[in-house]
């Protein structure tokens, strides 16, 4: 049976749903450049999370950082909901209805800013807690069946895969195909850059959570903050530190350029 997508394109079209969404890639920016600075920071020997909770405590300690807290939360909850209309619809701005793999992208990107949306929320409301915790405490609750370790390795591989496609992604330039107009080489690089070590990180947390398992210590399975931190445990942990962080800041700095110039 045919879907009648004619009410999600009605709302594609709405001005004001759409700066709505685009302002999800602006607080996604801002968050990913208080990730890179927390991680440089760390490799100069000051402490923090480098992680999304790390980033959102440092917005709710700033003046008036509840008021942003409940924007971001109101932003990621429209970008979520744009992302589950392309899911279904397609981007508005293409003829036909899309790709599979594009409709797929979509419905995981939803569900990231879903989660984003969730912790801003917790951090607005004072209840925000540390990633890295909280996934030490669900994977250790997990761990206590067979079944649950399944679903850490599953977990584990697909965060994986989507750190390689991220990877992959930037290598390629195939993020340019997100974009509206001509690319300039500075936007490039930056997405070059950005796309590569946000998905070096991610292919670090998934390794995590995969080691957590296999060593029956659920403490391991610490999110990006944890794999940020074991790279700074390794020889020359600094310059590494240093150069993840410069790579996540420039990943923000691509989220930025999407506010704006993000095919939607």
């Amino acid at each position: 049976m045919a879907i009648d997508t004619s009410r999600g394109d009605r709302i594609q079209n709405s001005t004001a749903f759409e700066r709505a969404a685009r302002t999800g890639h602006l607080v996604s920016g801002v968050l990913h450049l208080l990730i890179g600075y927390i991680a440089v920071r760390l490799a100069f020997g000051q402490g923090g999370n480098a992680d999304q909770s790390g980033a959102l405590g440092e917005l709710a300690a700033k003046p008036g950082g509840a008021v942003l807290l409940w924007i971001a939360v109101v932003a990621f909850l429209a970008l979520a909901a744009w992302r589950i209309l392309e899911a279904v619809v397609g981007k508005k701005t293409e003829a036909d209805s899309g790709s599979a793999t594009d409709r797929l992208e979509a419905g995981a990107l939803a569900v990231v800013y879903l989660a984003f949306a969730w912790s801003a929320l917790n951090f607005a409301r004072g209840a925000g807690q540390s990633t890295g915790q909280q996934n030490a405490g669900l994977t250790a609750r997990l761990m206590e069946s067979t079944i649950g370790k399944v679903v850490l390795v599953v977990a584990a591989a697909v965060i994986v895969g989507v750190g390689i496609y991220h990877v992959y992604k930037g290598i390629s330039t195939k993020f340019e195909k997100d974009l509206e107009g001509h690319v300039g080489r500075p936007v490039r690089v930056i997405g070059v850059v950005g796309y590569t070590a946000k998905g070096l990180a991610l292919v670090g947390v998934g390794v995590l959570v995969a080691a957590a398992v296999l060593t029956a210590d659920p403490g391991k399975a610490t999110g990006l903050d944890g794999a940020v931190k074991t790279l700074g445990a390794q020889p020359f942990g600094q310059i590494l530190l240093v150069l993840a962080g410069v790579g996540i800041a420039l990943y923000g700095v691509y989220a930025v350029v999407m506010a704006r110039h993000a095919r939607m």
